[in-house]
């Protein structure tokens, strides 16, 4: 069979410092299958560590186009953790990772330092899992760790440093994103650090001391949508005009409004949707009465918008 290899492939199974995995890649390149309980006669290991080695491979994004496993008879063991919940380590198998793996001493050190405070068993457990499950290697890990404190710090101020179950979320929005490089962790913090300065900005630009995590999650997908600081200001500035306070619900209708319409800078919405007062107001010497709009009005008044 010739079969060529990719560097990155090759760069990703060096970094997951574990020779069960590499073994099993090999295997499957050289066979083309993945016969769990042959693989594990073939290379002398047991079922459990086969089917172990597969699991952090398809994590590494290394079997997508592999096939799928054939199927077998439950194990007698213990249920798996539910999805995106690392294994629970006992504290002996953190023992022998640490002594095993020179590595993992300088992720506990550079972690306690991030920290502020002595590793618990907890601490441990998320930083082997990190490594040892999610495949994540040391320099990442280290990146990883620093962001989450960069985080904690922009989220909740000086008093607060990452806790482990904040750690271990964070760790797999990372390997969820396939973030599995320094350059891909330096180049996704960079991108995060670029997206909380917009936020500053639009929440200094709606007179808001901080946003709610509602509030954030639908500036995001504002952000997402195209729409700038100078939009979501003018969105605000009318539900303000037209309701008398910064009404959320009414803010995300406007601009749910114009994403629909395809306007989404500030030139584009004030040329097509210019503020009332600019379309059509009465002459100054045949004031309009004043009365308070109903319910039914409201809406037909936001329809419009």
């Amino acid at each position: 069979m010739n079969k060529s290899i990719s560097v990155q492939a090759l760069d990703r199974l060096i970094a997951a410092h574990d020779g069960d995995v590499a073994l099993l890649w090999l295997y499957w390149q050289r066979s083309g299958s993945l016969d769990a309980e042959k693989a594990a006669h073939d290379l002398c290991r047991t079922l459990q560590e086969i089917r172990d080695a597969e699991e952090k491979l398809r994590r590494m994004a290394l079997l997508d186009s592999a096939p799928a496993p054939v199927p077998a008879p439950a194990p007698e063991r213990p249920e798996p953790a539910p999805a995106e919940e690392l294994p629970q380590y006992t504290s002996l198998d953190i023992k022998l990772a640490s002594e095993r793996d020179p590595a993992l001493k300088v992720i506990y050190a550079e972690a306690a330092q991030v920290m502020g405070r002595a590793l618990g068993t907890n601490d441990l457990r998320v930083l082997l899992g990190i490594y040892d499950h999610l495949g994540m290697p040391p320099e990442v890990i280290l990146e990883l760790l620093h962001f989450c404190a960069e985080l904690c710090l922009w989220k909740y101020g000086e008093s607060r440093r990452p806790t482990p179950r904040f750690l271990e979320r964070e760790a797999y929005a990372w390997a969820n994103r396939e973030i599995l490089t320094l350059e891909q962790a330096e180049e996704y913090i960079r991108a995060q650090r670029e997206r909380r300065s917009d936020l500053g900005r639009i929440r200094e630009a709606l007179h808001l001391s901080q946003l709610s995590s509602t509030q954030e999650k639908d500036v995001n997908a504002w952000l997402e949508q195209g729409f700038g600081e100078e939009a979501i200001a003018l969105a605000a500035d009318r539900t303000v005009t037209n309701t008398g306070s910064l009404k959320w619900n009414y803010l995300s209708r406007i601009l749910q409004s114009w994403h629909q319409k395809g306007l989404h800078s500030s030139a584009e919405i004030l040329e097509k949707e210019p503020p009332r007062s600019s379309r059509g107001a009465l002459p100054a010497s045949q004031p309009r009465a004043q009365k308070p709009l109903s319910p039914d009005e409201w809406d037909s008044l936001l329809n419009k918008i």
